[in-house]
């Protein structure tokens, strides 16, 4: 191997990580922009390991809208609902977290970044309002910029939509 083609790959391999951190980038800010415009919760923390996945893997299952949407609304609604019914303990947040990966890939929709979200709700004592702002509108967003991004970089992305 020449020195110029280790150069031209490393430049190449650059660009790409340049590229991928620039969606991620697109992606969280349009959440805190559209977020702070219409005065409605799009972030949460787990969310940025989302825009990893999407950006850096999108071909990955994992990357997937059904897995992103799915995953994080799917274990919200586990970790709410031992919540307000349990209460928020170890013992009930470890298993939010357990029934989470169990129901997730029972369902396919397996995105590790949802993990957090039951332990996220449960420590935060989050209200039923949680699971539609942040969660299902700020998934739905950065599943629709990580298409635009995927399309304006000449990538198919999703591989499936469900």
């Amino acid at each position: 191997m020449n020195p110029s083609s280790t150069t031209q790959s490393a430049l190449r391999k650059g660009i790409a990580y340049g590229l991928q951190g620039a969606g991620a980038f697109l992606a969280v800010l349009a959440a805190l922009l559209l977020g702070q415009w219409s005065e409605i919760a799009l972030l949460m923390a787990p969310f940025g390991a989302s825009c990893v996945i999407a950006f850096a893997i999108p071909d990955s299952p994992l990357a997937q809208p059904r897995s992103i949407v799915g995953g994080h609304l799917l274990s919200t609604a586990i970790g709410l609902v031992l919540l307000h019914t349990a209460g928020f303990h170890a013992w009930s947040a470890a298993l939010a977290l357990g029934l989470s990966i169990m129901a997730m890939q029972w369902t396919r929709t397996l995105h590790p970044p949802a993990g957090a979200d039951p332990l996220l709700v449960m420590m935060a004592g989050s209200a039923w309002s949680f699971l539609w702002s942040p969660v299902l509108l700020g998934s739905l967003l950065i599943v629709a910029v990580a298409w635009g991004y995927h399309r304006v970089c000449r990538r198919t992305y999703p591989q499936r939509w469900i």
